[in-house]
């Protein structure tokens, strides 16, 4: 992993298959607010299917498809959204979650 604040790398749980590479990990990065347009941050923060849809294609090492994204466990898409969220939040909201 690499900067805490910008990238996030998530084990899956359902390794994902692209031709003969088996994809074991995706790394997230903190996304920028152009790679949030098409989606409203409601969508993203109730994690909405749709919304991490057009969002994780644009923040996850490998680039996920959409076809991928939507052919996954559903655990592994709660894990990757779960870290788009997080990276949503204020430093400050972060920190309370942490002492809470």
């Amino acid at each position: 992993m690499t900067d805490k604040t910008t990238e996030k790398t998530v084990e899956l749980d359902t390794p994902i298959l692209r031709g003969k590479t088996e994809i074991k990990s995706i790394v997230v990065r903190k996304p920028q607010s152009g790679a949030l347009r098409g989606t409203r941050l409601q969508a993203l923060m109730d994690m909405d299917v749709n919304a991490m849809i057009t969002v994780l294609p644009r923040v996850t090492t490998p680039a996920l498809t959409t076809q991928e994204i939507t052919e996954m466990d559903p655990a592994d898409l709660v894990s990757l959204s779960v870290e788009v969220v997080t990276f949503l939040l204020k430093k400050s909201v972060l920190s309370d979650l942490a002492t809470a």
